[in-house]
């Protein structure tokens, strides 16, 4: 199947995991991770209907919105997500085109950001990556053990707080996480439950409204969406494998 067919089954999928948990299925967005794929994969993405788009390295952000901005305008109607993790010197395509960012792990990313945004001119939406499941592979804030641990809350607080000064470039928008790979479901769902509920937390603590809820992908969608994800990424559904 193209790329329009495995959308509308995919879409079907999540529609049918949202209202499962009584959710309304349009509460939910498919991120399209199209890291590695070349520019015209993107343009027949778009073409089917897609608008999200989810990249995980910085060059190939740097030349995929010019592209798709030069062949179907301005007004496009594609909003960036920058997916992976991002090394310092390489955040400057994230502060030029990204909408939304789902991997601030650390603080030093955040203030490097900051200065870059000021630079020029641009908001961005910004996710803090936890790691919920304490894989060591894994990375993220380490949020292991947070229903316990004060030293874990009070590190995640702390850099949701260098977004809220008055001058920020940045608005925390909610968290990030990934499931265990190849795990057993209930445990992947324990680790989405867990992250819903620390979210709910930083929320209620700081007194901020965090929206987003960005996990789940090609093998475990849809138990995020049952859990309460708002965004879900998958890329080999959509596209097969990577090259």
């Amino acid at each position: 199947m193209g790329i329009k067919e495995n959308s509308q089954e995919i879409l079907s999928k999540m529609t049918d995991a949202a209202e499962r948990a009584g959710r309304n299925p349009a509460d939910v967005t498919l991120v399209a991770v199209t890291k590695t794929h070349p520019p015209e994969v993107l343009q027949e993405a778009w073409e089917a209907g897609l608008r999200h788009f989810g990249e995980n390295r910085s060059h190939e952000l740097l030349e995929k919105v010019p592209w798709l901005t030069d062949k179907n305008g301005a007004d496009n109607g594609i909003v960036w997500h920058y997916i992976g993790h991002l090394q310092t010197r390489q955040s400057q395509p994230i502060a030029d085109f990204a909408h939304l960012f789902h991997a601030a792990d650390r603080p030093k990313i955040i203030n490097r950001l900051e200065r870059q945004l000021r630079e020029n001119g641009r908001q961005l939406d910004v996710l803090l990556e936890v790691n919920v499941s304490g894989e060591d592979s894994k990375g993220g804030f380490n949020c292991s053990d947070w229903e316990n641990s004060i030293d874990q809350k009070k590190t995640l607080a702390d850099a949701v707080k260098l977004m809220l000064a008055e001058d920020s470039h940045q608005t925390p928008a909610g968290l990030m996480t990934m499931a265990p790979w190849g795990a057993d479901p209930e445990f992947i769902r324990q680790v989405f439950n867990r992250t819903r509920s620390l979210r709910e937390w930083l929320s209620q603590e700081l007194e901020i409204d965090l929206p987003v809820l960005s996990m789940g992908m090609t093998d475990d969608f849809e138990i995020a969406i049952e859990e309460g994800a708002t965004h879900v990424r998958v890329g080999r559904a959509l596209f097969g494998d990577r090259k």
